[in-house]
């Protein structure tokens, strides 16, 4: 097989959580294990950093490679979901996996997969630890997919872990309250393996990380607001990403404090510098067009995360605000929308993938939730939605872009070959 019918194989026989839904989610390490297993138990031959969190994660591990690439470390990272090409998930010092190197793993590893019936994230995680063994990285950031506990990135035993949040989110599978969610995020803590926690979260979920903690013998830090953290600059006009620069930073303290890893002052402020030229970081209040109108994308798919760029919102100057919104089936779309300004313009629509929440049962939900509905259009297509706001924006506006990866992975991907 070619790189594309490799592909194609891949997405074909290995049905995603982020397209399906839970008929293709499975939870548990014994599979993974013996997987690596299988592969000479590549996970033991570099160190980690393992990184969980409902929102964060994907800017926190970013960030991190980005500086530790500035001071020469050679670094794996591994992510998900990807947004444009399936070899974003597994980058060495910025770059994309090589494509001969994904098919000779599925050559090589075909039969056992469809034996054992290897779940598409069990696949990637394997590739990644496979991939890493390979290029001899001196660390390897590890984002866990989704929850920790029974993730299959668990297989690590890392240098150090991180939580960056807890918010409500996947509950079908984690759990409908925060403490039940801590509790999944909490199994990536590890026998006397450093943790340390993001801000803002209850004194309920506190004591429980604090209680997992104990019961390991790991050193626990939460992460703090610091004054002396902004004389690092980021190169987001977001003030949400503060969070996950503090929690980077602390990352970077913790593992020279406890690991002897040295990283200097000037690789921190370069790294985050050229986070975007260093990583595939995209996606996060993504700036698409600067003006005329000003269009932006944010994957923001949770309360929490729409409420963060809602409140970015009202720092933005703009005439009219334009929504291109479209959602999962999951997701509770009445509380994700009323963190939306009111006087907002609507396009409606439903991404192109199975567990899109379909635009026929948007539009009653929609109509239900709205009083004043002149303001409202639906579509059956994302890039339909895009056309037609960007045809009724003028040139003082502004596009945004949320309410799924799926949708903005949609909008990327158009952007490659619009204008």
């Amino acid at each position: 097989m070619n790189y594309t019918e490799t592909v194609q194989w891949i997405f074909n026989r290995l049905p995603i959580y982020q397209n399906t839904g839970l008929k293709s989610y499975k939870p548990g390490l014994k599979r993974i294990q013996n997987f690596c297993y299988h592969l000479g138990n590549p996970q033991n031959f570099f160190k980690s950093v393992h990184v969980a969190g409902t929102n964060g994660k994907g800017s926190t591990v970013h960030m991190l490679s980005s500086i530790l690439q500035e001071e020469k470390y050679n670094i794996g990272l591994f992510t998900s979901p990807h947004l444009i090409d399936f070899r974003e998930r597994i980058t060495y010092n910025g770059i994309f996996i090589e494509k001969d190197f994904v098919i000779d793993f599925i050559n090589e590893n075909k039969k056992f997969i469809e034996k054992e019936k290897i779940s598409f994230f069990e696949m990637n995680t394997a590739l990644a630890f496979q991939y890493f063994k390979y290029k001899k990285v001196n660390i390897a950031i590890i984002e866990v997919g989704m929850g920790g506990r029974l993730d299959s990135t668990n297989l690590i035993i890392p240098e150090i872990s991180v939580i960056t949040n807890i918010s409500i989110d996947h509950t079908e599978t984690l759990g409908n309250n925060q403490l039940k969610i801590a509790s999944e995020k909490a199994g990536i803590i590890k026998k006397n393996v450093s943790v340390i926690i993001g801000r803002k979260i209850s004194k309920e979920v506190r004591f429980l990380f604090l209680k997992e903690a104990f019961k390991k013998n790991a050193p626990i830090y939460f992460s703090t607001k610091s004054r002396k953290d902004y004389q690092y600059k980021i190169p987001f006009k977001v003030n949400y990403q503060d969070f996950n620069r503090n929690i980077v930073l602390k990352i970077i303290r913790i593992l020279h404090y406890r690991k002897n890893i040295i990283v200097s002052n000037q690789s921190i402020k370069k790294g985050l510098k050229n986070v975007i030229k260093n990583t595939p970081f995209k996606g996060r209040w993504h700036i698409l067009k600067q003006k005329n109108p000003r269009i932006i994308c944010d994957i923001a798919h949770n309360e929490n995360g729409i409420y963060m760029i809602n409140k970015q919102l009202k720092k933005e100057s703009y005439e009219k605000l334009h929504l291109v919104l479209g959602f999962v089936k999951e997701k509770k779309v009445d509380q994700l929308l009323k963190h939306f300004p009111i006087e907002s313009f609507y396009y409606f629509c439903q991404p192109d993938i199975d567990r899109k929440y379909s635009i026929h049962d948007l539009t009653i939900l929609v109509y239900k939730i709205f009083k004043q509905q002149d303001k409202i259009t639906f579509f059956s297509s994302v890039k339909k939605a895009f056309l037609y706001a960007k045809s009724q924006a003028n040139k003082n506006d502004l596009i945004l872009i949320s309410g799924s990866t799926f949708v903005v992975s949609e909008i990327l991907n158009f952007f490659l070959t619009f204008e």
